[in-house]
């Protein structure tokens, strides 16, 4: 019988077994033949040269022994030093067995068959130290080159393939993985589809089918007429006839001719009478009719129009996003823009867009998707507040190209236009101190330094110009528009309140013994004209035909009193806004209501109330200058502080449509516009 012998193979690893076998525990260095030399200790264990030389220059100074660095024993110094210590032999046997192996493996050069083959990854070249000038690899500017022998360049790049190749498998599984994950989606979107298709149609059969029941129960219900009718005419026949029938079987009794006689003028009069019960008194025509109309190719049209299948094209990792500059406290968009797996542009809508926007904190921010049908997107929102957002878009529910998205929130409120400069032509200002908004956004500027009234686009164009009349002496300090669509202008100087038409026609004027320095004006719902007097620290109101009717206010810093009179609004329910280094809110007949806003520092210089109740203001503080905005309870919410274009001793203000406003820019003469939520 043949014995059989089992052998127990074992794989070494080069690099395992170097680092184990090879190596000096102390230094980890390789073991070599010169300063790294194996040498092997009392205790068995091997260290090399240049660590045992440092070991005993540390340790033998005063008892002539030192610890091995690997189990710690006490080792006693020989005569002959480090240099007496043996060889480690089998650490040797084992460093020429494997500079043989290595031999073996390293690539050589084909003509210098001895020299080892070098590689530069910098020049991305093989070469050998004989075949190739290697002064530039060598000498100086080597720094500039990494060369490293060829056996590791191709180890290091078999490494380097295998992991790309490790890592296109892996991206390969994932697309695998979601394509096959939007073939499942295909078919439940395709159940999903078919379902929806079946229950909308079973919708139009159901109004059919309804209609049919109301035309089945219509045929019913005409035939119970119908036949109501002629049951009815049938019991009448058939009263008559056992009428009739009554009277003829009494005649075989009767003997008296008179009575016979009479029976028979009866029967002639029931006989004229029956003539007309022959006659049907309903009859039996019903017939259904559905070609008296269009409405059956109406419903045919209608079905080969009922229902629609939507497919898209879009291929979300080529869609992109358009960030535009985000302010706090203002509407703003994100504009996404689809295109097809081959990059041309979607034209048309209809894409399931999610996102999902949320601040530094976590928290979400509401943003709504608007389609503009045309293959682009709008994302709006409204930040609350500066910072960063974070916003992921997803069609399909895969991200588009860069998502998830940051976006920069600033604090800063600049304005979208800046209109003229200093000057006295058309489209120059000399001090422009009050302005207002007219029908279609037409802008009016107090342009007091030419003693005219500007009249502007609501693209700030040039239409027309007012004045001097009731502007004289480069004094008119206030204006305002009245109910009826004229403006209302005071003249410091003058003293004089004066209306006029849109054109420039004067149709009135007066003024008050009263008036000490009338700086602004402002006309309520009712037509009276209400001035504030900066020097007599008051404020008057006028009935629309210029009679004085009221007064209030005095000098002081008490609720209801004034420092110094800025500016003047009126607001809801004819409220009147007062505004000096606070605002204060009177009823329309002048009585104190409350006051919003009282820093005590800095002074308003305009003031004005929009559609929604929102209190605009114009502040100069500590050389600062900006926009005010409260809420219609006089809450602070932000501020236009136009950064990037500063205010500088901001005066007049008027809201506009869609939430834009302008502002005469007095230390800039110029009007600039902002959008403000």
């Amino acid at each position: 019988m043949m014995s059989s012998t089992l052998v127990e193979t074992v794989s070494i690893n080069y690099e395992d077994f170097n680092d184990s076998f090879l190596t000096c525990g102390t230094c980890l260095c390789t073991y070599d033949g010169t300063d790294r030399t194996p040498k092997l200790l009392p205790c068995s264990h091997t260290v090399c040269r240049s660590c045992l030389e440092r070991i005993v220059a540390a340790q033998t100074l005063d008892t002539g022994s030192f610890r091995c660095p690997i189990c710690r024993e006490t080792i006693h110094m020989p005569q002959g030093g480090v240099s007496a210590f043996p060889p480690s032999f089998i650490v040797n046997q084992l460093l020429d067995l494997m500079a043989q192996q290595r031999r073996d493996v390293i690539p050589k050069c084909s003509v210098h068959t001895d020299k080892e083959l070098l590689f530069c990854e910098t020049c991305d070249i093989v070469f050998c130290s004989l075949c190739l000038d290697t002064s530039t690899h060598s000498g100086r500017g080597a720094s500039e080159h990494t060369v490293i022998p060829f056996a590791i360049a191709i180890k290091r790049m078999s490494e380097i393939l295998l992991f790309k190749a490790h890592l296109c498998i892996k991206n390969l599984n994932s697309a695998y993985d979601a394509v096959s994950e939007e073939l499942r989606q295909l078919e439940l979107s395709v159940d999903k589809t078919l379902d929806s298709i079946n229950r909308s149609f079973q919708d139009v059969i159901a109004v059919v089918d309804r209609r049919r029941h109301e035309c089945l129960q219509w045929v019913r219900k005409v035939k119970e007429e119908k036949k109501n009718v002629l049951k009815e005419q049938l019991d009448l026949i058939q009263a008559e006839k056992d009428k009739v029938q009554n009277e003829c079987d009494g005649l075989q009794y009767q003997v008296e001719v008179r009575n016979i006689t009479k029976k028979i003028s009866d029967l002639n009069e029931k006989l004229d009478t029956t003539s007309t019960l022959s006659e049907p008194r309903e009859n039996s025509f019903l017939r259904y009719d559905y070609k008296h109309n269009d409405a059956l190719r109406d419903i045919a049209k209608a079905v080969s129009h009922f229902g629609q299948i939507s497919v898209s094209t879009t291929f979300p990792a080529l869609s992109t996003a358009k960030v535009f500059p985000t302010t706090a406290h203002l509407r703003s968009s994100i504009r996404i823009f689809t295109v097809d797996y081959h990059g041309n542009p979607r034209m048309t809508g209809g894409d399931p867009i999610t996102v999902d926007l949320r601040a530094e904190n976590g928290d979400s921010v509401e943003a709504k998707i608007k389609d503009n049908e045309d293959g682009s997107y709008d994302i709006l929102f409204l930040p609350q507040k500066p910072g960063k957002l974070k916003m992921c878009v997803n069609i399909f529910s895969r991200p588009i190209k860069d998502s998830p998205f940051a976006v920069d929130v600033s604090e800063h409120i600049n304005p979208i236009a800046r209109i003229g400069s200093r000057g006295s032509g058309r489209d120059n200002f000399c001090q422009p101190v009050r302005l207002c908004v007219g029908a279609e956004d037409v802008v009016y500027v107090l342009d007091t330094g030419n003693s005219r009234v500007k009249v502007m686009s609501q693209n700030g164009d040039f239409l027309r110009a007012l004045g001097p009349e009731g502007l004289e002496s480069q004094s008119a300090t206030g204006l305002c528009m009245t109910p009826d669509g004229n403006l209302a202008v005071v003249n410091w100087r003058t003293r004089m309140v004066t209306v006029m038409t849109p054109e420039g026609d004067m149709l009135r004027q007066f003024t008050n013994p009263g008036f000490q320095e009338p700086i602004d004006v402002a006309v309520n719902s009712r037509g009276e004209v209400i001035v504030a007097d900066a020097a007599a620290s008051k404020i008057f109101i006028f009935d629309p035909s210029g009679t004085l009717t009221t007064t209030f206010g005095s000098r002081g810093d008490k609720d209801g009193q004034f420092k110094l009179i800025a500016a003047l609004t009126v607001g809801k329910n004819d409220e009147i806004l007062i505004a000096d280094h606070r605002i204060q809110i009177f009823s329309k007949d002048g009585k104190f209501s409350r006051r919003l806003v009282d820093s005590g520092k800095g002074q308003y210089g305009g003031i004005c109330v929009d559609g929604s109740s929102h209190i605009l203001a114009t502040k100069t503080e500590k050389g600062r200058s900006y926009v005010q905005v409260l809420s219609g309870g006089g809450k602070a919410l932000y501020v236009l502080d136009s950064q990037a274009d500063k205010l500088r001793r901001p005066s007049g203000l008027a809201p506009m449509s869609d939430f834009r406003l302008v502002v005469a820019d007095l230390g800039n003469d110029c009007v600039k516009k902002f959008r403000y939520k």
